[in-house]
């Protein structure tokens, strides 16, 4: 089947990784269809989304998830919609639980009670990892997953179910474990997004020139959310069905760094300040993925620098502001 022809469905494509991934699978000529909400931000997908087929689902109603997929019958389906603020997921367990694990069997029976012949990507995540020791990093697919957040534990069961499903009923189904991924639209409540919104506002005089902090001493790879969507195609196009991928630039960032090299983008001069709302019950000091299993498989190689990354969310917000 050649590309004009396909299908495509992304759950949650209003959402960051959502609206880079319908912008590339637009340059890939294909008919992108999204499900939303009605209470979904749709600033991120306002550009293009004349060129989109835009249904209302909820992924946790089982009946409305199945008369989307009647009506599309997709040939991939991305299943992006999530709640993926880890935060919050200290403050509403039952909830994330709830959405990540309830919606994603509402998509998997949908697609083996319709019979459709659908290739399913299933964005996991490198919080799966959790507690990391030393000697285990950099991380491959094999290590074992010790979530430290109910976000990290949901996304174990998405990740286990995707597993179950295509050993059970043998349906097409790809699992990546993306490590952070960052760019222009991410959330502000994520800490690349968050310290450049911060620095966009001292700039333009909105607020003191405090910025607020909470652990500056983790590790974190980062890939630019163009390169992930550019992986998540990959995933269905190349990848092994029942199979789980890294997907991650191979080198860490010190948060505290990204910070200075943000504050080095600005003529802004500030006082950080640590702010205990900012700390977690449980961090994760270094997450660092080896993603050559899916290089290797694939052809994938991240291409966008982490100085990038960090200057066009800066300028991002910039415009935003």
């Amino acid at each position: 089947m050649g590309t004009k022809d396909l299908k495509v469905l992304i759950t949650g494509i209003s959402g960051f990784a959502g609206s880079h991934l319908a912008e590339y699978c637009l340059s890939k000529d294909v008919e992108v269809f999204g499900t939303i909400r009605w209470r979904s931000r749709m600033e991120n997908i306002d550009h293009i989304k004349d060129e989109l087929h835009l249904l209302d689902c909820d992924i946790r109603d089982a009946s409305s998830v199945s008369s989307v997929l009647a009506e599309v019958k997709p040939n991939y389906i991305f299943h992006l919609a999530a709640q993926s603020f880890v935060p919050t997921s200290w403050k509403a367990p039952a909830e994330t639980l709830t959405t990540n694990i309830i919606g994603e069997v509402d998509i998997f029976e949908a697609v083996r009670e319709l019979k459709l012949d659908t290739r399913i990507q299933l964005a996991c995540s490198s919080e799966e990892y959790g507690m990391v020791y030393e000697s285990e990093i950099p991380i491959k697919e094999t290590n074992p997953l010790r979530p430290l957040s109910p976000y990290g534990v949901s996304k174990v069961a998405q990740d286990l179910l995707g597993y179950q499903y295509h050993q059970s009923y043998g349906m097409h189904i790809v699992r990546t474990r993306a490590f952070n991924h960052e760019g222009p639209r991410r959330g502000e409540v994520f800490v690349v997004s968050n310290f450049a919104k911060q620095i966009a506002m001292i700039e333009k005089g909105l607020c003191e020139p405090v910025i607020k902090v909470g652990n500056l001493e983790s590790f974190r790879d980062f890939t630019d959310v163009r390169d992930v969507a550019k992986a998540y195609w990959l995933a269905l196009e190349k990848g092994e069905p029942g199979d789980v991928y890294n997907i991650a630039s191979g080198r860490t960032v010190k948060i505290k760094d990204m910070l200075n090299m943000l504050l080095e983008m600005s003529s802004v001069k500030v006082e950080i300040k640590k702010d205990a709302s900012r700390m977690r019950p449980s961090d994760v000091p270094i997450l660092l993925g080896d993603s050559t299993k899916f290089r290797e498989k694939t052809g994938w190689q991240p291409e966008i620098p982490f100085e990038k990354i960090v200057e066009d969310t800066l300028n991002y917000w910039r415009e935003k502001i």
